[in-house]
């Protein structure tokens, strides 16, 4: 693999922006190509971030030669289909959160991605930045003990559009898909491995998915995670871990923040304060490049199996709540 990590995105939207912005910032990247479902919406990314290489299609954009990664950043019910169309065409592939609408739809992405020997990872961004990373080697080093209990939140109150990506059931709208992923994902971080037991209760608004939602996880040995989403409440979004020997606490907003603060018995209190790069959606990035250019197939950091399963806690929680969308 190249020094530099030649990277394509596909679509257009907000958070395609914030990753182009990113990128830009890193010297080992460059944003060679865009692709969009129309001509003139990549012209006019192209445009506003110098990309030279503009497609008005996504096939164009993944059998582009001057493409090494493909960015997919297309709404959730079109994340499988996007990063198998990449895969197929021998790109590395980062997808954004959530991984998929469903485990089924997850496990059928892995599985392409390990028969046809292709990188592929979640950009599940907070799980790469420098605090979180701190926050779960002091996890890890058993600064606290052994982890007993999360609690996370991360909720917001926008108004309700039924033909919106937040309110639409077509397009996987709801607070789960959308930002529940991000707690869901970091109780999975500090136990390591899927909970044993799955409960919560949610509040399903006019159009159908998930205006807000409580969720509590039960993991092997004892541990609990107590995490709250929505898109019509705004809460704290904070994150806390809770051990026996004391406590790491992330402060607002933890999915994006450059604090962690350690509490542990016996011992003054240490903060850590870790700047961005650039608007911390680096990070991801630059974890795709190592392992790139290691020859790794997919991250240590977020596995492939734990994305999956991951999906399949999101799955049980919208079983219960007698959620689904037309993709399924």
């Amino acid at each position: 693999m190249a020094d530099v990590i030649r990277w394509g995105i596909l679509g257009t939207g907000n958070i395609a922006r914030k990753f182009t912005t990113a990128l830009k910032g890193l010297p080992d990247a460059a944003v060679t190509a865009v692709g969009s479902r129309r001509a003139e919406t990549a012209e006019a990314f192209g445009a506003e971030f110098g990309v030279s290489n503009r497609h008005g299609s996504y096939e164009a954009l993944v059998s582009d030669p001057e493409v090494d990664a493909v960015y997919v950043s297309t709404p959730h019910p079109m994340h499988k289909d996007n990063s198998l169309l990449a895969l197929a065409s021998g790109k590395a592939v980062l997808c954004e959160k959530p991984f998929t609408v469903n485990a089924r739809e997850a496990a059928e992405a892995v599985a392409v991605a390990r028969s046809e020997g292709r990188f592929l990872m979640e950009a599940m961004w907070t799980r790469f930045l420098p605090a979180v990373a701190q926050a779960r080697a002091w996890v890890e080093e058993g600064r606290i003990g052994e982890p007993r209990l999360v609690r996370a939140d991360f909720g917001f109150r926008a108004d309700p559009n039924p033909e919106g990506r937040l309110f639409a059931p077509a397009l996987g709208g709801g607070g789960l898909l959308d930002v529940g992923c991000y707690v869901v994902s970091f109780a999975s971080m500090v136990f390591g491995t899927a909970p044993e037991r799955v409960t919560g209760l949610a509040n399903l608004g006019e159009t159908g998915v998930d205006e807000q939602a409580v969720m509590g996880l039960g993991y092997p040995g004892g541990g609990m995670a107590a995490l709250t989403c929505a898109v019509r409440t705004t809460t704290t979004h904070g994150a806390h871990v809770y051990g026996t020997d004391g406590m790491i606490h992330l402060p607002h907003p933890f999915w994006s923040g450059t604090q962690v603060v350690l509490e542990a018995q016996g011992a003054e209190p240490e903060a850590r304060q870790f700047e961005h790069r650039v608007n911390g959606y680096e990070f991801q990035a630059l974890e795709v490049a190592d392992c790139l250019r290691a020859g790794r197939l997919e991250s240590g950091i977020l596995p492939l199996d734990e994305s999956v399963r991951i999906m399949e806690t999101l799955d049980e929680l919208r079983a219960q709540w007698g959620l689904t969308y037309p993709v399924e």
